[in-house]
């Protein structure tokens, strides 16, 4: 849970040692476990081979279940479906190669708040049965009153019925037994103690060991537990009751704990009659095949989701949507780099067999990527409710993973090149990291989306006089101004127009007297004091491109409004910086920290003097606005920048012309402030948002008043997407790291973008968790402004472009010359693009290395066999999926199914000679995928849901919102 590292590792350890002990001594026994990243420290580092086999044992006899197998049990609330996806492949690849162990039920127990993309995820994935915890305390108290705690979920609006899952939410008493004993003043159920790694205690005794179990009190223990057990009894509809054993850091001694639960269980069993109860171990399958077995009909949830969760009147869980925003940047980037590389490799290994980079670790830079992104989607990861010293840790494990596949793709557009390797080429997936001097330089930019994209990409240059060719010697449009950031330095933007999955070289060189790049002047205004500026008299001045003309009032410097020159509508739009002043002393009342978000009063402007500048060239104009705490102030702790792009003839500049791109830098704050930027508009939304769950789906939020804590419990996370509208006109937001989005006003939007806190509370002291955050962040938001009809187009496609911005990696030309064209070839990469139609999206194109055999029965055969040794990992199986971006009905014609020939879609990788359709994680072949059908009053008929959809000539139709995953052969 909070853990260093060390201690986490020392911790797993004895548990995984322990409790297979244990469980060897008693064929009554059992166990589950979740979390792959710790069971995998164990295997590989401290497991014995005598142990290992006992693992193998256990599995077969069901007495060990692994279930969910995921890397971690990962964050339903500020994660990415794409890292959701890549944590479970990550766990049931191993899981399934180590094992032929494939999971089929969940245990999502601890994330803080629940995902309507989750059970879509896990039906996909082939699970059985979900199972959550943490929703709001007032309505699982319905829930928990009305025998409701149990439903059949449909997730995802489209997939409905196919995808839906039986879904089991824990009572009050969440995963952790209660310890709670009405004879003793020791506690109960937990006889090993509270776990103090690294170093335990040298005695064996550790803090708080219950009350152990002996003849006198063997009797008086057991009507605790029967007791338990029947006030859960009569909150479910069957007379199966699920008792979880546990809690966080527990069973690090199972020598202990399970002696105790033998006498135990075996009393209550002896006198089952005088209790009226019989008690057994079990896995969480164990318990789901009991329900299922029961054969009720169960209602039906639809697609709405359990965010936010509160778990009292003055605890919203609200503030970890933002907690940490630097972090949850990095995760992403570092996400989307992951993605890149992936497909860069794949392609390099299709079309350069004799290449001469060597695969085995090209892949473990890949892996080594894969394995932080995985980690950090943690519930305490991404999050941002971890130690300072366990955040440091993610970190560098993102950062080791970032610099591995940055160097992986550098050194593959070398091999390409056959590039004399006197020019050290460094790469660069923030474009402003590092830029380029004086001598003659390329970029190579990659397109990492199947799509062909027409943008930006920023370098930093020392000199205003710059031009740009492409590989042909011909001249690209380029816009060269003064960097906000450093005086002393300039941007360069270059417009790049690439196809899909393709990369593009530019040479960047002073000027040589033709075609120089254009230049932004910048024009500063007086800085005005917004709180004398009167009404009269309003100055207002353009700022033009071909989709807006954005106003600015110069009496205040702030945004007046937006028109929409297509449709030439005009939406007032004004934009503030305020804060939230929180509570830290818990003498005081609530208070705000990593997970709590608790005000009691209204944010506050943070400013009242606006510093403006203007810098307008060809391609560009960007708006740079500084906000002050008073007229005289030296320093800022806010500031907008605002771009918008002018796209010249023969471009198709759609996307980029719709976007008002604006950049913020947030920081460092005083102590307990929550930062927020608050969209006003007057567009009449009667206070309802709109905002994503894991930029898979959109949910509904209506403003909520309740009696306490009305401004934190409507708060959502947006991890893509939010927007509001009125009956004509949506204004969209599309954000490129998770923020807490809320609707407080009608018209407005308000996006928390940076916390700062200190609190006394003695359990976060103890575990370092005051999010004291000095830190300056720079997140990005695109705004689109438009028709309903105009935003449904573009959104998805824009939130991509945003999500996966191009690579860019820099390098010297040997000599100081550049080549003549054609030295520099179109290599192969650009005459063969992948691209896909815009309502689809290629999810992952990976070669994941996994030896495992498709073939079950040879699976399982070859591990029983003791015949899954260490290999050399398999380079001949590539991993594809596609996603339908768009809902049943969303839109005319981008809703519609589509037809894709997977042939011709990957020929410019080779000759496709097999497609094998899996389940979402790759194990399973999809023909032999029977999940179970939970009867429900719409479809009565129980049984299995069947799939069977890869037709033999390589052509699938995929459906409104569908993931499919494929194993494809060359």
């Amino acid at each position: 849970f909070f853990f260093l590292q060390e201690s986490m590792h020392a911790y797993a350890a004895n548990v995984y040692t322990t409790v297979v002990e244990e469980l060897m001594k008693g064929k009554q026994r059992k166990f589950i476990a979740v979390e792959q990243e710790f069971f995998r420290l164990w295997w590989d580092v401290v497991a014995t081979d005598t142990q290992k086999q006992q693992v193998h044992q256990l599995l077969q006899e069901g007495r060990l279940e692994f279930v969910i197998g995921g890397q971690v049990m990962h964050d339903e609330a500020v994660t990415l479906i794409d890292d959701q996806i890549l944590q479970l492949t990550e766990g049931h690849g191993f899981l399934y190669e180590t094992f032929g162990f494939r999971p089929q039920f969940s245990w999502h127990v601890d994330p803080f708040g629940a995902s309507a993309t989750t059970p879509t995820l896990f039906a996909l994935s082939g699970f059985n049965a979900h199972l959550i915890s943490r929703i709001d305390y007032d309505l699982k108290a319905d829930m928990q009153k009305n025998k409701k705690l149990q439903f059949v979920w449909q997730g995802s609006p489209s997939l409905s019925e196919r995808e839906e899952i039986f879904t089991h939410v824990m009572d009050q008493y969440s995963y952790c037994t209660p310890s709670h004993l009405p004879f003793s003043n020791r506690s109960g159920f937990y006889w090993n103690g509270y776990a103090t790694f690294p170093d335990p205690p040298k005695d064996g005794v550790y803090p708080n060991m219950s009350l152990p179990v002996t003849d006198s009190n063997l009797h008086q223990y057991a009507q605790t537990m029967v007791a338990n057990i029947k006030e859960r009894a009569a909150w479910f509809r069957t007379s199966d009751v699920l008792w979880p054993w546990g809690c966080d850091k527990q069973f690090f001694n199972a020598s202990v704990q399970y002696p105790n639960m033998d006498l135990l269980l075996d009393y209550i069993n002896k006198h089952s009659g005088e209790f009226g109860v019989t008690v057994q171990y079990a896995t969480v399958g164990d318990y789901f095949q009991a329900v299922y077995d029961r054969n009720l009909t169960w209602e039906i949830r639809n697609s709405q989701d359990f965010l936010p969760y509160s778990t009292e009147p003055f605890q919203a869980w609200t503030g970890f949507y933002t907690s940490r925003s630097t972090l949850k940047g990095i995760a992403r980037r570092a996400s989307s780099l992951l993605y890149a590389g992936e497909s860069f490799f794949t392609q390099y290994v299709r079309k350069h067999p004799e290449g001469s980079i060597c695969k085995c670790k090209a892949l473990k830079q890949l892996q080594s990527l894969r394995w932080a992104v995985s980690e950090v989607q943690h519930h305490d990861g991404i999050t941002g409710t971890e130690s300072p010293k366990v955040k440091d840790m993610y970190m560098n494990n993102l950062m080791y993973g970032v610099f591995n596949v940055k160097k992986l793709m550098a050194s593959i557009i070398f091999d390409v090149n056959n590039a004399k390797k006197n020019g050290e080429i460094y790469s660069s997936v923030y474009p402003k990291d590092s830029g380029i001097s004086d001598v003659d330089q390329y970029v190579v930019v990659y397109n990492p989306l199947a799509w062909n994209i027409t943008t930006f990409v920023t370098i930093s240059v020392s000199n205003l006089a710059m031009s740009v060719y492409d590989e042909l010697g011909h001249p690209v449009p380029a816009q060269v101004q003064s960097s906000a950031e450093s005086p002393s330095t300039y941007d360069l933007y270059i417009l790049v127009t690439i196809s899909g999955l393709s990369y593009r070289k530019y040479t960047v060189k002073p000027v040589d007297g033709n075609q120089p790049a254009f230049i932004g002047r910048s024009i500063k205004y007086k800085r005005r004091d917004i709180t004398r500026a009167g009404r009269q008299g309003r100055q207002l001045f353009p700022v033009v491109n071909s989709c807006y003309q954005i106003l600015f009032d110069q009496n205040t410097n702030l945004m007046h409004s937006i028109t929409q020159r297509e449709t030439n509508q005009t939406v007032e739009l004004t934009q503030e910086f305020l804060e939230y002043h929180v509570n830290g002393d818990t003498m005081k009342g609530p208070i705000s920290d990593n997970y709590l978000f608790g005000t009691n009063a209204s944010a506050v402007p943070v400013s009242k003097a606006v510093g403006l500048e203007v810098v307008s060239g060809a391609l560009m104009t960007e708006i740079r606005q500084y906000f002050y705490s008073n007229v005289t102030s030296q320093d800022y702790i806010y500031a907008v920048y605002t771009r918008i792009y002018t796209v010249p003839e023969g471009y198709d500049g759609k996307l980029l012309c719709h976007r008002i791109e604006q950049e913020y830098s947030v920081g460092p704050l005083e102590l307990n402030r929550e930062a927020i930027l608050r969209t006003s508009t007057n567009l009449n939304t009667r206070q309802l948002l709109y905002t994503d769950n894991n930029g898979y789906q959109m949910q509904k939020r209506p403003f909520k008043a309740y009696v306490n804590n009305t401004v934190a419990r409507n708060y959502y996370p947006m991890v893509q997407t939010a927007y509001i509208e009125d009956d004509t006109t949506r204004l969209m937001l599309l954000a490129e790291r998770a923020h807490g989005v809320s609707s407080q006003g009608n018209g407005q939007v308000e996006v928390m973008l940076h916390r700062r806190l200190w609190n006394n509370l003695e359990w976060n002291l103890n575990n370092n968790l005051t999010l004291n955050d000095s830190s300056v962040v720079r997140p990005v938001i695109w705004l689109i402004l438009g028709t309903k009809a105009v935003t449904n187009i573009l959104y998805r496609n824009s939130g991509l472009a945003l999500e996966h911005r191009p690579v860019v990696l820099f390098g010297a030309l040997s000599g100081g010359k550049p080549k003549l064209p054609g030295h520099l070839q179109q290599n192969s990469v650009h005459d063969s693009p992948v691209t896909v139609p815009p309502n689809l999206h290629l999810q992952t194109l990976s070669i994941p290395g996994w030896r495992y055999s498709s073939n079950h029965a040879e699976q399982v055969h070859s591990i029983r066999m003791g015949k899954q040794k260490q290999g050399d990992a398999d380079f001949s199986r590539v991993l594809l999926r596609i996603r339908h971006l768009y809902e049943v009905g969303e839109d005319p014609v981008l809703s519609k199914p589509v037809m894709v020939d997977l042939k011709s879609l990957l020929n410019g990788l080779g000759s496709v000679t097999a497609v094998e359709e899996r389940s979402l994680t790759g194990t399973w072949d999809v023909n032999t995928l029977k999940r179970w059908k939970w009867n429900t009053a719409q479809y009565p008929s129980k049984g299995f849901f069947n799939s069977t959809k890869t037709s033999e000539d390589f052509i699938v139709t995929v459906h409104p919102k569908e993931i499919r995953t494929f194993f494809v052969y060359f």
